[in-house]
């Protein structure tokens, strides 16, 4: 019973983490600009994996899709690498983890095939959380470079922000971490959880499938038997 509700939870983890890594690996704000300061008729603008988006005045947003692969950053290839490696390892490890479910009759599958199932989508879960997690956080480090080096620029002396507005010197815009960053750091967790639970419960259904060897008694047949008895007493009159 335990088994099965370690099994059961892990299944449910794991889907819930898969769709939340999806819906982070698809949004467009993994970077908002950082709005503090900035008067309120500014341009608001928000970048993703595959898209630059802009919102201007009016409410009117345009993006810009992020095509090809020359012309980015080892980083930011590394990260869309990742992201795309942790949605398919979690969508296989679904699809293995529904398939070993003990609820789930496929055939004559015996319980050692579906703890060993069992334990696959546990790795594979674990291996795509932890793809997610390494994603999303290069990409907050990258963020956070940025985001100190615009704003303290060592050029002059460190003077941060306002300093520089008011010597009529401009500075880039700066980014800081959008929602979608969150929500991979989430379905990461779940990931990781759902494939721990997978394991334990592989470990619980493997000494289930061992099969049980009883000890039958064996009985000497009443011929042989009478035959011993009389070979005993043979053995006394002599």
């Amino acid at each position: 019973m335990a088994n099965t509700i370690l099994q059961t939870a892990g299944f449910v983890l794991g889907l819930i983490g898969v769709a939340a890594v999806i819906a982070a690996t698809v949004m467009n704000n993994w970077s908002t600009k950082d709005r503090q300061g900035d008067v309120v008729t500014s341009v608001y603008t928000y970048k993703g994996l595959w898209q630059d988006c802009e919102v201007s005045t009016s409410g009117f947003t345009e993006c810009r899709p992020l095509y090809g692969i020359l012309g980015y950053s080892g980083e930011f290839q590394a990260v869309r690498a990742l992201m795309v490696i942790g949605v398919v390892l979690g969508l296989i490890a679904t699809l293995i983890s529904l398939f070993s479910l003990k609820c789930f009759k496929m055939g004559n599958t015996e319980v050692s095939t579906k703890a060993k199932m069992t334990l696959t989508a546990g790795i594979m879960f674990v291996t795509a959380g932890i793809c997610a997690i390494i994603g999303a956080s290069i990409y907050a480090n990258q963020i956070v470079t940025s985001f100190v080096q615009t704003t303290y620029n060592t050029n002059y002396g460190g003077m941060n922000q306002m300093q520089m507005e008011g010597m009529g010197m401009s500075m880039a815009t700066t980014y800081t971490f959008g929602p979608a960053l969150f929500v991979a750091w989430v379905g990461a967790g779940l990931l990781l959880i759902g494939g721990v639970l997978k394991c334990v419960a592989f470990k619980g259904m493997h000494v289930d499938s061992k099969p049980a060897y009883n000890t039958v008694a064996y009985r000497v047949p009443a011929q042989s038997r009478s035959a011993e008895e009389g070979s005993e007493r043979a053995q006394k009159y002599v």
